[in-house]
């Protein structure tokens, strides 16, 4: 009885094929065409979304760049703060050299950074076995779409805030009166009184960069791009052979931050709460990409030591 229910389940089996368009093996010999299954348009509507979305990403890269290529195009002009005659915050020499020009700090913020990213993830890919659920199927071109591409995310953030505070305060430079080329004597005013006209003699250009004191980029985009440095670096350098090495360099990162903050006081192109207030919107910008928006510190499971400690 057992073996007649079972030939009649398989008759029924060979029916519901035929039915539905054959088996497997029967289509293949008559050359039928092949069914998909309903996972196969599941997984095409899942590329394309997921296609949808790297679109979104860079539509809100280019949205947060705004505001900082809005006022590195000059299209918005600083505020015009007036200023009290006989202040000597703003009586400092007007020095054409700085100690880290505009270019040093871009390129070494985004090289350095980048660069230790982008060799982080291609270790982590190469020696890990990391998977991803990624369209793209380059596991390589994955890893660095999600950490540079946070990574650069905060830059624009960072960059925007800080240009959208230098043209809304408008805070003179240590150097004003020097970069307007006037002195106290030359305006003959009365110490303690507002001067709020326009008295400056010298080039639109060098004054309009004399009123953009706070707060200082040169500080918000050091210490963003280092501390996100530090950070990345307690996430992924695993190593435990060299307990300090890792602290050492994090130290090393923040240093430079640091300084590259100072030389601008030095450099009488802020005042010292420009560049306390740079360091602080830096550093907390670089907290929250690394935290809440990049995934390095959302582990599905714990990195493999390389270097086992005996």
């Amino acid at each position: 009885m057992q073996k007649l229910n079972s030939v009649n389940s398989h008759e029924e089996l060979q029916q519901r094929l035929a039915d539905h368009g054959g088996s497997g093996d029967t289509a293949r010999e008559n050359g039928t065409k092949h069914i998909p299954s309903p996972a196969e348009p599941l997984d095409t509507v899942q590329c394309s979304s997921r296609k949808m979305l790297v679109g979104l990403d860079i539509l809100c890269l280019l949205v947060a760049s705004i505001p900082f290529f809005a006022c590195e195009l000059k299209a918005v002009t600083a505020y015009k703060r007036g200023f009290f005659c006989g202040d000597t915050s703003i009586t400092y020499p007007y020095i054409e050299s700085e100690a880290i020009p505009d270019s040093m700090l871009i390129a070494g913020g985004i090289i350095i950074t980048g660069l230790t990213i982008a060799v982080g993830e291609c270790c982590r890919v190469r020696f890990r076995g990391v998977h991803s659920r990624a369209f793209v199927r380059n596991l390589y071109v994955s890893c660095l779409y999600k950490e540079l591409g946070s990574f650069l995310f905060g830059c624009c953030v960072g960059q925007s805030l800080t240009n959208m505070a230098k043209l809304s305060v408008g805070r003179l430079r240590p150097h004003f009166l020097s970069a307007c080329n006037v002195t106290y004597a030359s305006l003959n005013c009365v110490p303690g009184t507002y001067i709020s006209d326009d008295v400056c003699k010298n080039e639109f250009k060098i004054v309009e960069e004399a009123r953009k004191s706070f707060f200082s980029g040169h500080a918000s985009f050091a210490m963003y791009t280092m501390l996100y440095l530090a950070f990345y670096l307690q996430a992924r350098l695993s190593w435990r052979g060299a307990r300090l090495l890792r602290p050492l360099l994090q130290f090393m990162l923040v240093m430079l931050a640091v300084y590259t903050g100072l030389s601008r006081i030095s450099d009488y192109r802020h005042h010292p709460t420009d560049v306390l207030t740079g360091f602080l919107q830096g550093g907390l910008t670089a907290y929250w990409v690394a935290f809440y928006i990049s995934s390095m510190f959302k582990m599905s499971r714990p990195d493999i030591n390389i270097y086992p400690v005996l």
